[in-house]
């Protein structure tokens, strides 16, 4: 019997955390969830003079932001042509274009935690290998850099701009950058009632004049009126011990259903399979299961992989029926940002710097989704 582990390959035990929020404090502007998306909402709140406060139900990217596959993906969710397809080529453009941007922003804000080694989209099937190569002509066709690829990982097409990355380290890093230029961030501190102008927890207020709710997985608990709109899956990983290079950069497979990185110090993150769990990864619960663990240990033999394996973990994250993410005021006074379909690593930045803006009553230079 499997005895899943609930730590991710990214956790070293340093962080000392922040305190729970006690009593009532009164700012200008609450944001809900210490992930990626809120902690760049909160930067650029501070960015933009603004006095905030930011609370979280865990510790600092306890939810999906500290526990994916560390995948640093231009586009939306679904593969840039699919994109032009069902959202119209201006904005499937325009997406991209600023995802890129973001990426290369990201690298510049933490450059400690992130490698320029672009990614790699394979195809498991014909069938695949035929989308890959419609991929490849859509992003050549509007100037962005992508190239035919065949090597032993298989083959399909390689992303050269794309990154990757340590998330839990780098929305630490944010986080400690925030406290440190005056933004009040408390942990443990689970969101009990939200409205434009009030966050209450069990043990504490934030009275403010706007509200950002920055959260992926389980967002439609924390905002009901959401339901329908958006739901929640798990998606498990495990990691393995160190072997030795084999994957320069992460890998996305079989239609992004397998994914895998290969990390500085050699061990290897692997994910997926969420298909085969069928209905029951529909699911809050964050606990790995030993059924489609062993599936992935099962992928890990077809790799060619033996190496024992020393983590295994899940995330919850967001997906919407249109592949599109939540980015919107969904009560008077309160924003929400979530939904992002499996891809919020550099969504979730972007939309969180869109989304302070939006509460200040603006629209930020070249915003994509809250134009």
């Amino acid at each position: 019997m499997l005895r899943p582990m609930s730590t991710p390959v990214w956790e070293d035990g340093k962080w000392q955390g922040f305190p729970r929020l006690e009593g009532t404090l009164k700012t200008e502007f609450c944001v809900v969830g210490l992930g990626g998306s809120g902690l760049a909402a909160v930067r650029e709140l501070l960015r933009l003079g603004r006095r905030v406060v930011g609370v979280d139900a865990g510790p600092v990217a306890a939810g999906a932001a500290g526990r994916n596959g560390g995948f640093l993906l231009a586009g939306l969710a679904k593969f840039y042509h699919q994109a032009v397809q069902e959202h119209g080529h201006g904005f499937a453009q325009r997406v991209y274009q600023a995802t890129l941007a973001q990426i290369d922003q990201m690298a510049r804000e933490t450059p400690e935690v992130i490698r320029r080694v672009g990614s790699l989209r394979i195809a498991a099937s014909e069938e695949e290998l035929q989308d890959c190569r419609a991929h490849l002509e859509a992003l050549r066709a509007d100037g962005f850099r992508a190239l035919p690829y065949e090597g032993p990982e298989g083959q399909g097409i390689l992303l050269p701009d794309d990154a990757a990355m340590n998330p839990l380290l780098r929305c630490r890093t944010l986080a400690q950058q925030a406290r440190e230029a005056g933004a009040l961030l408390f942990e443990h501190s689970p969101v009990l009632e939200i409205s434009g102008n009030e966050v209450r927890t069990p043990q504490g207020r934030v009275r403010c004049s706007g509200v950002l709710v920055a959260v992926d997985g389980g967002l439609e608990r924390l905002l009901p009126e959401l339901s329908g709109r958006v739901r929640t899956a798990r998606l498990q990983m495990l990691a393995t011990a160190p072997i030795p290079p084999r994957f320069p950069r992460p890998v996305y497979r079989r239609w992004g259903y397998d994914y895998w990185q290969q990390l500085p110090d050699g061990r290897l993150a692997l994910g997926g399979l969420r298909d085969l769990g069928g209905e029951a990864e529909w699911t809050l619960s964050s606990q790995p299961t030993p059924q489609l663990q062993q599936a992935l240990e099962g992928l890990l033999t077809s790799l060619g992989v033996q190496a024992p394996v020393v983590h295994r973990w899940a995330a919850l994250v967001g997906y919407t029926p249109t592949g599109l993410p939540i980015a919107e005021e969904v009560r008077p006074g309160v924003w929400a940002i979530g939904g992002y379909s499996g891809t919020g690593n550099v969504l979730g930045a972007l939309l969180g710097q869109e989304a302070a803006w939006a509460l200040c009553g603006k629209r930020r230079p070249g915003a994509v989704f809250l134009a």
